[in-house]
């Protein structure tokens, strides 16, 4: 059995290395704390009491070297999906529910850890996730219109405040326009410079300073808090009921895209990656959130690929990466006068490398059904919005409805040649496709009387149970009570021992 919790090993060689890479995903974790606090509901400064102490807790605990926890955008959605039905988005209230979230998101994530149940970071499948996925990416962008485009936002729906804001140009605002489009642009440039590149950290300094000479008018990130955090106990206890449900789904879709991330490293590198582990260190870094009033975090893909570009050799370089965040929050005040629409900007474009169209175009090529799954999810994404987190709830239900009505059918090719039947059964034999079978079996006899032999070939199955068994031995004295002789071929070893059993109840060989 694998340790949820390892040694705290220090690798002297590794220091300098991690302290690099730690800072280099700083530079570009502070402005993104700041921007997917907006989306959680939280006001920019929280996003800093998210990124800090929270990265440090994960760093003792990881198994990946390389995974870099903090705020990213899809657990910042299902936050404010969770808790706007039951408290008002940026108010003391609802930041301190954010806070509780982030406890009880931690605590399941260590418990699942603690048991070593880690291997339910596999059971989301991938269909849900991909139209979950394109759903809330969607959400996310529609989200940010208003304020990219300088419009007041109103309290309808996500998708409707973005409609009204793109048809009303008459409310657009120039100055916010020109901030949220230019550091799109500039974000865009500096991508084909490198991952090392800090464009966004350039462009957030260019914009505060532009702001300032020209004395902005429009939205502004406004007050930011500069003192270290402090932790406190002092929470809504009496929500928790409340928020059990979302901070279960958080807990796991939340960690689908660290498991994906963190697997995906480890295979490049042919190193071990434990689950378990790594639920421990993402539940720890969340109840820091917690605890510094922060809101719940995950894994950050785009991060985490800086972090291990950047030369990073152990996973000290996360707690590297939150010190330097924590280094920063004195001068965080300077950003207070940086337009909302740069932040928007910022959001957008994280959020659109989330779609990956050749994701969609495998799932649809392989299988309509699964096809079916992921836009299914996409619409109730979209439609039961803010409540994301019961579309990722009938997402995974339909996965399974489809699981389950796959196993129902059994595939049965049939094969009729002169006196002779021969069927071939592909697919799994249990309880719940043994009628098949048999149903089968009598309508081929009354179609074709003249039927001596049956042949039944057992290759394509997949597995079979000891009700499978039961309904094999069935059809077999069916066929005899028929008058036929029966021959059974092609049995796969896993199937040997219960075919052999049924044969030798009826005191039948099997044929080579």
């Amino acid at each position: 059995m694998s340790r949820p919790v390892p040694h705290l090993q220090w690798t002297g060689g590794a220091v300098s290395s991690d302290l690099i890479a730690g800072v280099s995903v700083a530079l570009i974790l502070v402005p993104q704390a700041l921007a997917y606090a907006v989306i959680a509901g939280v006001p920019p400064y929280v996003g800093l009491l998210a990124a800090g102490l929270p990265t440090i807790a994960a760093a003792p605990f990881a198994s990946s070297r390389y995974l870099q926890t903090g705020p990213v955008a899809m657990t910042a959605l299902l936050t404010f999906g969770a808790l706007s039905v039951i408290a008002t988005p940026f108010t003391s209230r609802y930041i301190a529910l954010a806070a509780l979230l982030a406890l009880i998101v931690g605590v399941i994530r260590i418990g699942i850890g603690l048991t070593n149940l880690g291997f339910v970071a596999h059971f989301m499948s991938k269909p849900v996730m991909v139209g979950f996925t394109i759903g809330a990416t969607t959400l996310i962008s529609a989200s940010q219109l208003p304020t990219l485009l300088g419009v007041e936002r109103g309290d309808s729906g996500l998708l409707v405040e973005a409609w009204r804001s793109i048809t009303s140009p008459a409310d657009w605002s120039t100055g916010a326009i020109v901030f949220g489009f230019g550091t799109i642009a500039v974000i865009l440039v500096s991508r084909l410079l490198g991952p090392r590149f800090p464009g966004v950290l350039i462009t957030i300094v260019v914009a505060t300073i532009v702001s300032a000479a020209i004395d902005f008018e429009g939205q502004v990130v406004g007050d930011i808090p500069t003192g270290l955090p402090g932790l406190s106990l002092d929470l809504p206890w009496g929500d928790i009921a409340s928020l059990l449900i979302p901070g279960l789904v958080i807990a796991l879709v939340g960690f689908t895209e660290a498991a994906a991330i963190a697997s995906a490293f480890a295979a490049e590198d042919r190193e071990k990656w434990d689950p378990s582990r790594e639920f421990v260190a993402q539940g720890a870094a969340n109840i820091a959130s917690g605890l510094a009033g922060g809101f719940p975090v995950g894994g950050s893909f785009a991060r985490s690929s800086l972090n291990k570009l950047a030369g990073a050799r152990s996973r000290w370089s996360g707690a590297f990466t939150g010190l330097a965040v924590l280094a920063s929050v004195p001068l965080a005040g300077l950003l207070e006068g940086l337009p909302s629409a740069v932040l928007a900007a910022i959001v957008i474009t994280a959020a659109a490398r989330l779609i990956k169209p050749r994701e969609v175009a495998r799932i649809w090529r392989r299988s309509r059904l699964q096809a079916g799954v992921a836009v299914v999810t996409l619409v109730a994404t979209i439609g039961l919005s803010p409540r994301i987190d019961i579309a990722v709830l009938v997402g995974i239900a339909l996965a399974v409805a489809v699981h389950l009505g796959r196993e129902l059918r059994l595939d049965v090719e049939v094969r009729i040649r002169e006196d002779v039947l021969e069927i071939e059964p592909n697919g799994v034999i249990y309880f719940a496709s043994t009628p098949q079978l048999t149903n089968l079996l009598i309508d081929k006899l009354a179609e074709h009387p003249d039927l001596e032999h049956l042949v039944i070939d057992m290759s394509g199955v997949g597995r079979i149970d000891f009700t499978g068994g039961n309904a094999l031995s069935t059809v077999i004295t069916d066929a005899q009570a028929a008058g036929l002789d029966v021959e059974i071929v092609g049995v796969p070893d896993h199937a040997r021992r219960i075919v052999n059993g049924v044969l030798r109840d009826l005191e039948l060989s099997q044929a080579d």
